[in-house]
């Protein structure tokens, strides 16, 4: 058993987080698949994956549930899948109708919110964005005990940390002096509102001060179900079962913002099951100038072109000093060892980049990639 299998043996959640940018997507699939090679349920909640990579997975036609992936997709590659692998692509909007509809006292209700004009509009900002309706889908099917894990690619964010922040952001919108002011409107505040709706009345010819009303007073009898909710959800987030996973590149930016979402996880209670950098250059360890990689090229490309290629390996190496710094300062700072993901010329969106990804992830030994004889693309 290698690290990384080690880092996820018993966890039942797996979230990918990071922030946008830094390959998350992708890596929650390899993550996804290498478990399901290893003969876990897994259950893969995606985003919006590269329209290649989705085909790649069966993605292209599915709904707000997970689906099994094919695996004649993989058998194709010689790769033999122990477990099983669900996937889905988040549909945010659908995602928070089906918590409208779980938490509404009635029927009645349910269908008076999600009927609602306004509703329609403002429901994903309602939802704290698309953080807060991946943490509801992930607290639904941990509890619906169809899976032994379940992988999160969380969504494309500027910080990482709003995917721990999304619970307290709907229920300080729920909660906020705006809102309240449409929960309970007295004297000078619903005067204030009917001069400024009234004009907005005559533009659009609709009744938007009373369909707001409606709305933000039917939202304040879920309260209560919004904050049970979110403390379940915080419960879930820091039990052993979960882990975080940190996804980040080699750059500067983002190995600072896999500092301090680390820093924000520990802080919460929540676990680090590891950090993996994506896109990092290999070191050459034959260590050559550019004269002796020219010398050594020469012969096969001539002396001209043999040149050109040394300067740009040598730019390359350049980049790969700076990524095994970058690597280096996680490592002292986390006081663990990350794993690292090579740059590819292009993006992954096939099963056998998914399988040399898997394979560089979970370590698996040459070996083991020649009897599977992935054939080569392109």
């Amino acid at each position: 058993m290698n690290r990384l299998d080690s880092a996820l043996a018993g966890k039942r959640v797996v979230i990918c987080g990071g922030a946008g940018g830094v390959g998350k997507t992708t890596v929650s699939a390899t993550v996804a698949l290498g478990l399901a090679t290893e003969g876990r349920r897994v259950a893969l909640v995606t985003i919006d994956p590269a329209r290649r990579l989705a085909e790649a997975l069966g993605l292209d036609a599915l709904g707000n549930r997970p689906q099994v992936v094919d695996v004649a997709r993989f058998g194709r590659s010689g790769v033999e899948i122990q477990g099983e692998l669900a996937a889905m692509m988040l549909d945010a909007k659908r995602t928070f109708d089906e918590l409208i509809g779980l938490l509404a006292p009635t029927p009645a209700v349910r269908d008076e919110i999600l009927g609602n004009p306004v509703y329609e509009h403002i429901s994903t900002a309602v939802a704290g964005s698309q953080e807060y309706t991946a943490i509801a889908k992930l607290y639904e099917l941990e509890h619906g005990g169809g899976y032994d894990v379940i992988v999160l690619d969380t969504p494309p964010s500027r910080h990482a940390v709003d995917f721990l922040d999304a619970p307290d952001r709907l229920i300080g919108f729920l909660e906020g002096r705006a809102l309240a002011a449409f929960m309970r409107p007295t004297g000078h505040a619903i005067r204030a509102a009917g001069v400024a709706f009234a004009g907005l009345r005559r533009i659009t010819g609709t009744r938007l001060l009373e369909d707001l009303t409606s709305l933000f007073g039917q939202l304040s009898e879920l309260l209560e179900g919004f904050r049970q909710r979110a403390a379940d959800v915080h419960e879930l987030l820091t039990d052993r079962g979960s882990a975080f996973l940190i996804v980040t590149s080699p750059e500067r930016a983002a190995i600072e913002e896999a500092l301090f979402f680390a820093g924000e996880l520990d802080r919460a209670g929540m676990h680090r099951a590891g950090v993996i950098v994506n896109r990092v250059h290999p070191i050459d360890p034959s260590d050559l100038d550019v004269a002796g990689t020219a010398a050594r090229l020469a012969p096969a490309l001539g002396s001209s072109l043999a040149e050109r290629t040394a300067r740009t390996h040598e730019e390359v190496q350049r980049l790969a000093q700076r990524d095994a710094a970058a690597i280096t300062c996680l490592r002292s700072a986390l006081q663990s060892q990350p794993a690292s993901l090579v740059e590819r010329p292009s993006d992954v969106h096939d099963i056998p980049g998914l399988m040399a990804l898997r394979d560089e992830l979970f370590e698996r030994d040459d070996a083991d990639r020649t009897r599977r004889q992935i054939p080569r693309v392109g």
